[in-house]
């Protein structure tokens, strides 16, 4: 059986190769499906706070992904004073398509309404907290989008390995 031998070089392009696998990964942001299976819709009597006990048990990060489903409804991201008033004559953002995404851009509260005339005074509302950037990306606390962190995370160095291996052996 014939080994190959390694050039002189296969370290160095191995490590090269290592770097730009590293550059050309985005860094990930996770969507979360905004009240799970549930979506967004009128809470029962019982639960009036479930959007905020479900955004409350999510970690969020700055460019994250909120996906609202629902049907003959509507979205709305509003100011602090809007929410607590259950009404916007210029919300910051509106949509009614069922089928909502909204980007988490920054660091804060995101607060979120039913434009829909008496569903935010029965609990179709919901503050977002997204956390300020760390040097490390934290997945998310279970939920929706913790999986597909992990997932992500295992890809990459996955494809590293690979591409590492592929450097030292072909080179």
């Amino acid at each position: 059986m014939a080994f190959i031998k390694p050039s002189p070089f296969s370290p160095l392009l191995t490590l090269l190769l290592f770097i730009l696998s590293s550059l050309l990964i985005p860094a990930h942001s996770v969507e979360f499906a905004v009240g799970d299976k549930d979506g967004w819709r009128i809470p029962s009597s019982k639960a009036d706070d479930f959007y905020n006990e479900w955004a409350s048990k999510q970690r969020f990060q700055v460019n994250d992904t909120v996906r609202f489903v629902y049907k003959k409804d509507s979205v709305l991201v509003v100011n602090d004073t809007e929410y607590r008033k259950c009404h916007s004559v210029q919300p910051i953002f509106f949509s009614n398509n069922g089928d909502t995404e909204y980007t988490l851009d920054r660091p804060g509260l995101f607060y979120f309404i039913s434009g829909v005339s008496g569903h935010c005074e029965r609990g179709q509302k919901m503050i977002i907290k997204v956390l300020e950037p760390q040097s490390e990306p934290s997945p998310p606390a279970g939920g929706s989008g913790a999986s597909k962190a992990g997932m992500i995370g295992a890809s990459l160095i996955v494809s590293q390995i690979v591409i590492a291996l592929l450097g030292f052996f072909f080179s």
